[in-house]
């Protein structure tokens, strides 16, 4: 009862701006505005906007130095539509247009970390198949080179053993050859350690990321949950 006749109390006390409301809605362009009686001075306050959370969030960004920013609301306030929108006034308490206000701000700081996260996670996945293209084509190369070697070696030997000649000079030929083939072995292990290095640091920073999202959502979530 006693909150009905406040919100009567209130109607009746904006009736005699109804003009300077609509004035202010309309050449904002804005579907509405929310508008109240300053709770110090008792001046017309009246923020435009689409609906109540962005007409709200204007007067939550304006400067504090603007008659808008000085502004102190009443615990109830009327958001008021343009003349020529056929919807009655609604009334919003200044607390759920705080916590709803609130609520957007933290959803805006949550998309974003996932942006950012999002980012890194595309970044990391480019440098992983990078590192892994980069160690394919150096085992290729060194395979390529073996598989080379060991045809030249293998042409040696046939052409040697035909001529019956199995002298020293095919002696030193098969020994450069097998060296060749265990320098080859060598770089092919190198590659190969290497690119078992490299994933398991992509894998760790990974793993780093994905608990730093976790805390992050964790905090998030909770600041959502004290907000409720």
């Amino acid at each position: 009862m006693a909150q009905a006749e406040a919100i009567k109390n209130r109607d009746r006390a904006l009736a005699p701006h109804s003009a300077a409301i609509q004035d202010t809605i309309r050449q904002s362009g804005n579907e509405g505005a929310l508008a109240f009686l300053d709770a110090g001075d008792g001046h017309l306050v009246v923020l435009p906007g689409d609906s109540p959370g962005e007409a709200w969030a204007r007067h939550i960004a304006s400067p504090s130095g603007s008659p808008t920013g000085r502004a102190s609301t009443p615990p109830v306030i009327s958001f008021v539509y343009r003349a020529d929108v056929p919807k009655a006034p609604e009334s919003l308490t200044s607390r759920s247009l705080e916590q709803q206000e609130t609520l957007r701000a933290t959803l805006a700081a949550l998309d974003a970390e996932l942006r950012k996260l999002s980012d890194s996670v595309v970044a990391t996945r480019g440098e992983t198949q990078t590192s892994i293209a980069t160690a394919k084509e150096d085992m290729q190369k060194a395979l390529d080179s073996l598989a080379g070697d060991l045809a030249a070696a293998r042409k040696f030997m046939l052409q040697t053993a035909q001529l019956g000649s199995l002298n020293q000079e095919m002696n030193v030929a098969n020994a450069n050859g097998l060296r060749k083939v265990t320098a080859a072995s060598q770089e092919v292990s190198a590659n190969s350690a290497k690119l078992a290095d490299t994933m398991r640091q992509l894998s760790e920073n990974l793993a780093s990321q994905l608990k730093e999202l976790a805390a992050r959502l964790d905090a998030i979530q909770e600041r959502i949950s004290n907000v409720k």
